[in-house]
């Protein structure tokens, strides 16, 4: 079984930072491409920011600038780092990942997000 776990949310004002960090655990043989999504209503999650097994990223036009995703392979473990920060950017930030077990079972999983307010 593969969980993702965020944490690092919380309450920030307009302008400033945090870094939200999400840790895959379980029988994990390796991780491909991982990403940040914003919940919504209407469709599918947003994205936030995607990072390809070989480190490419890729940004939403709201965040390009601002937001730095990031991955530890050693740990399992994938970051956001957030600057500049404003009230839009308030909403659960969930994490996705492209995991293989150690069986040599590929899934896609999320995280219960962690959530972020911006707001003075």
């Amino acid at each position: 079984q593969v969980q993702l776990v965020e944490s690092g949310g919380g309450l920030v004002q307009p302008g400033g930072s945090l870094r939200v960090s999400c840790a895959a655990s379980g029988s994990i043989a390796s991780v491909g491409d991982v990403g940040w999504y914003r919940p919504n209503p209407r469709k599918s999650p947003d994205l936030v920011a995607r990072i390809t097994r070989g480190g490419r990223t890729m940004y939403s036009d709201s965040v390009k600038g601002r937001f730095t995703i990031s991955r530890d392979d050693a740990n399992h473990a994938i970051y956001l780092e957030m600057n500049n920060l404003n009230a839009e950017d308030t909403a659960i930030y969930k994490c996705n990942a492209d995991v293989t077990t150690d069986k040599g079972i590929w899934g896609n999983y999320w995280g219960q997000g962690t959530q972020v307010t911006v707001s003075s």
